[in-house]
C-alpha cells in the first residue's frame, strides 16, 4: 500500500493542483465550469510540457478510479421526486432522447465505418451526460485509450458550442423560458454546460433545465447495465479473465447515492459537501484525461469523429425539441 501511494503521489499531486486552479477560475468566473477548465488545462500541459514519467501512474488513477468515484457522488445531485414531477410524458421524452440518440449515433457511426467502441463512447457521452457517461461506458466495454480521449474532447468542444447556440435558436423559434430550459436540459451534453445555457436563457429556465438534464443522468444506470450485458454475451473475455459484472460497482454506488438523497432528508451542508467532492473528483479526472489529449493525435483521427459528433448533437437536439413541443405545445 505504501509503495503504491509513493508511486501514485506525484501524478495525484499534479491533479490536485489542477483542481485548485480550476476551482479558482470558477470562483472568479462562475459561468465557466471547473470541469471544462480542468480538461483544457490538462490539454495545454500535455501539449506544452513534457511531464516526467513518475507522473503517469497517478494521472492514470485519476483518469479511471477518481472519475468513477465522481460518478458515484454525482448520484447525490438527483432527487427522484423532482424528476418524477416532470410527469410521465416528459419522462418518456427523456427516454426517447437517450435511446434515440444512442441508436441513431451507432447507426451513423456504422455508416461512417468507425470503430464500434469509439462510436459507443460518443453515443453515450452525447446522449446521456457527457464525460461521465463516456467514462461509464469505457468501464464496461473494450475500448482504446485514444477512443476515450477523443470522445471526451468532442463532448467538451460540441457541448461548449451548444451553450450560446441553444438560447439563440430558442429565441428564434419563439420558445418561452420553460420550453427553452427543457430543450437545453434535453439536448446539451454536460450538466455544467446546461447550467450555463439556462443562465443565459433566464426567466426560470435554469431550474427546469437542470431537472430535465438530471433525468437524462438517471438513464446512465440502465444504459450501462445493457452495455455490460452485451459485453458478457459477446464472450470477449480472455481465458482466466473475470466476466464484467451485470451492473458495474460504481453504477451501484451511483444508484445508492440517488436512493440516499431521495429517501433521507440530508442536511444542506451534506449535499453541498457531496457536490464539492463530486466536482473535485471529476475535475481531477478531467485534467488527467486532458493530459492524454495530444493535438497532433486529435488531428490525426480524421474528420469522421467530428462528423459523427456534429450529427449526434443535431440528432439529440432534434429529438429533444420534437418531444418537448409534442408534450408541452
Amino acid at each position: 500500500m505504501a509503495a503504491r501511494l509513493r508511486r501514485n503521489a506525484p501524478g495525484l499531486f499534479l491533479c490536485a493542483a489542477a483542481v485548485v486552479a480550476a476551482l479558482s477560475v470558477n470562483a472568479l468566473l462562475p459561468a465557466i465550469s471547473p470541469l471544462i477548465v480542468a480538461i483544457v488545462l490538462g490539454a495545454v500541459v500535455a501539449n506544452t510540457v513534457r511531464l516526467p514519467a513518475s507522473m503517469a501512474p497517478g494521472i492514470a488513477v485519476a483518469a479511471k478510479k477518481l472519475l468513477r468515484w465522481g460518478i458515484v457522488f454525482l448520484g447525490l445531485q438527483l432527487v427522484l421526486s423532482d424528476i418524477a414531477a416532470l410527469g410521465a410524458p416528459m419522462l418518456a421524452v427523456v427516454v426517447c432522447i437517450v435511446a434515440g440518440g444512442i441508436f441513431g449515433t451507432v447507426l451513423l457511426g456504422g455508416l461512417l465505418k468507425m470503430r464500434r467502441s469509439q462510436v459507443l463512447l460518443i453515443a453515450c457521452g452525447f446522449s446521456i451526460c457527457g464525460a461521465a457517461a463516456v467514462a461509464g461506458a469505457e468501464g464496461v466495454i473494450e475500448s482504446e485509450e485514444e477512443d476515450l480521449v477523443t470522445a471526451v474532447a468532442l463532448v467538451v468542444i460540441f457541448g461548449t458550442l451548444m451553450i450560446p447556440l441553444v438560447p439563440l435558436l430558442a429565441g428564434l423559434l419563439g420558445l418561452g423560458p420553460e420550453l427553452a430550459g427543457m430543450w437545453a436540459g434535453g439536448s446539451i451534453h454536460e450538466i455544467a454546460q446546461v447550467v450555463a445555457a439556462g443562465g443565459i436563457i433566464g426567466g426560470g429556465a435554469l431550474g427546469v433545465a437542470v431537472v430535465v438534464k438530471l433525468a437524462r443522468v438517471l438513464m446512465l444506470a440502465p444504459v450501462m447495465a445493457v452495455l455490460s450485458l452485451r459485453q458478457r454475451r459477446a464472450g470477449t473475455a480472455k481465458p482466466g479473465e473475470r466476466r464484467p459484472p451485470v451492473v458495474p460497482l460504481f453504477i451501484v454506488g451511483f444508484l445508492a447515492m440517488v436512493l440516499l438523497r431521495s429517501t433521507v432528508d440530508l442536511p444542506d451542508v451534506a449535499v453541498h459537501v457531496g457536490s464539492q467532492v463530486q466536482t473535485a473528483l471529476l475535475a481531477a479526472a478531467m485534467f488527467a484525461l486532458g493530459c492524454g489529449v495530444k493535438f497532433r493525435n486529435l488531428a490525426a483521427v480524421g474528420a469522421r469523429p467530428f462528423i459523427l459528433a456534429a450529427s449526434a448533437t443535431i440528432l439529440v437536439a432534434g429529438i429533444a425539441l420534437a418531444g418537448i413541443l409534442l408534450v408541452r405545445p
